[in-house]
């Protein structure tokens, strides 16, 4: 196991922490775990949350980027700042040192409260964020560059060339191949994909009955 040690009265007592790269169908394997019964806790929609209006995160973001990155309903403009940021690797420090903590703590709060035998943490930056103390298990959702390339077109309405500028952002597949315990290839077939997450679930509990 990758991160920090189970222990019995931690619940829940095993915490898998999902990732993959951009459009390689991270929500689809996480929608699959929780039709099983399985807590589910998605950083990518905290990430939203604590920047919502109101929010102190986003008075952070605004004194840090300015009003340019704030929409005129007072939501953050997402592409704006996305812009901003892409490459500007002092920014994006910046935008990451007001984000991820709160981030992290909500996360960590969602968990405690999960009440399922094992829990999925979704977090896509989770190895750039070098959050693997958090999980005890880490889990890739695989899929042929080819494959993501024509989702994040179809998805976002890219060029070909910003699809490519996009992958090139990300950490390698090959460094997150890495740092796995457990992947999940997605290739678009639905039968496999349902058979792989079962398959995984049974392991997942068998090991925390183990614990």
């Amino acid at each position: 196991m990758n991160g920090k040690k189970s222990s019995d009265n931690r619940c829940p007592k095993l915490i898998v922490g999902l990732t993959g790269g951009i459009a390689t169908g991270k929500t689809t394997v996480s929608d699959r775990f929780a039709a099983l019964g399985v807590g589910v806790v998605d950083t990518d929609q905290i990430a939203r949350d604590v920047v919502q209006p109101g929010t102190d995160g986003l008075a952070a973001i605004r004194d840090a980027f300015g009003n340019e990155v704030i929409a005129p309903t007072g939501q953050l403009d997402r592409r704006a700042l996305r812009a901003k940021i892409f490459n500007d690797e002092a920014d994006r420090a910046r935008l990451e040192q007001i984000t991820h903590p709160r981030i992290l703590e909500q996360m960590r709060a969602q968990l405690s409260a999960c009440t399922s035998a094992y829990a999925i943490a979704v977090i896509p930056l989770l190895i750039e964020a070098d959050w693997v103390d958090d999980v005890d298990r880490i889990l890739v959702v695989d899929a042929p560059p080819s494959l993501q390339r024509e989702r994040l077109m179809s998805r976002d309405q890219l060029s070909l060339i910003e699809a490519d500028q996009v992958l090139a952002s990300q950490t390698s597949r090959a460094s997150r191949l890495a740092a796995a315990d457990d992947v999940i290839s997605n290739d678009g077939n639905p039968e496999r994909l349902i058979d792989a997450v079962a398959d995984l679930d049974k392991q997942y509990r068998d090991c925390v009955n183990r614990l």
